[in-house]
């Protein structure tokens, strides 16, 4: 198993996937579909994931459970001036005195530029992903077995990282309140040759506490849209990528 995607939404995705891939120094994909973008973040030959950008009409909403943490280290003063100057903006999600920074990108999604942290040496461009949980290690556990990602030091309750110990860290926080709506960021995981497949995957999800979205917006693709046990989405996708 593997993560493949950051899946992010936004009002022009195109647009929007200009400043991510200015920013993160993406390598430009075909997307799925004429409105979507797609870049993969490529952190050695062997470890990548990508992003993945699709329409929404309306702005973000309130509340954020998974987004981008920056890597911004000695230099976390030019990244922003250089992130501002891509189209980015000072935004406030309600922190007070914290030494990150947090930025919004042009469609208004939230992310964070991070001071040094030697938990974030090695990961590249994107330091972390933290992702707001009831119940951190019960969702680690879970994440681990469709990723292949495997626990780490880290700044998270708990942390689980690819397990080259490359690249960015999945970091299970505490949730500041239960989930409200359909998170505007997720996750996707994909079967690889040697192992489950997609249907295999699902299931062993389901036996872990995650459920199958019923939505109606959830259906007729060739993926399967879940939830963890916190209620966060993230998809299972199909044929295996070559």
């Amino acid at each position: 198993m593997r993560l493949e995607n950051i899946v992010m939404q936004a009002r022009d995705p195109r647009a929007t996937g200009r400043f991510w891939s200015a920013a993160l120094g993406l390598e430009a994909l075909a997307p799925g579909s004429p409105e979507d973008y797609e870049g993969r973040l490529r952190i050695d030959d062997d470890v990548w994931l990508d992003i993945c950008i699709e329409p929404v009409t309306e702005p973000p909403p309130p509340g954020w459970r998974l987004h981008l943490d920056l890597r911004g280290g000695a230099q976390q003063a030019e990244v922003v001036e250089r992130l501002l100057g891509l189209g980015a903006r000072h935004t406030d999600i309600g922190q007070v005195d914290v030494p990150w920074v947090v930025l919004a990108d042009p469609d208004g999604n939230p992310f964070c530029v991070m001071q040094e942290r030697a938990a974030y040496a090695d990961t590249g461009p994107v330091a972390a992903l933290p992702l707001d949980s009831a119940d951190p290690a019960r969702d680690a556990e879970l994440y681990a077995a469709i990723t292949g990602w495997v626990p780490t030091e880290g700044v998270g309750l708990v942390t689980l990282r690819h397990p080259s110990l490359r690249g960015p860290l999945l970091e299970l926080c505490p949730e500041p309140e239960p989930k409200v709506r359909q998170n505007r960021t997720h996750l996707d995981v994909r079967p690889t040759r040697d192992g489950p497949d997609q249907r295999g995957l699902v299931e062993l999800a389901l036996s872990l506490g995650a459920s199958l979205a019923t939505e109606d917006w959830a259906q007729g693709h060739p993926w399967t849209v879940m939830r963890d046990v916190s209620g966060n989405e993230f998809c299972v996708l199909g044929d295996i990528a070559h």
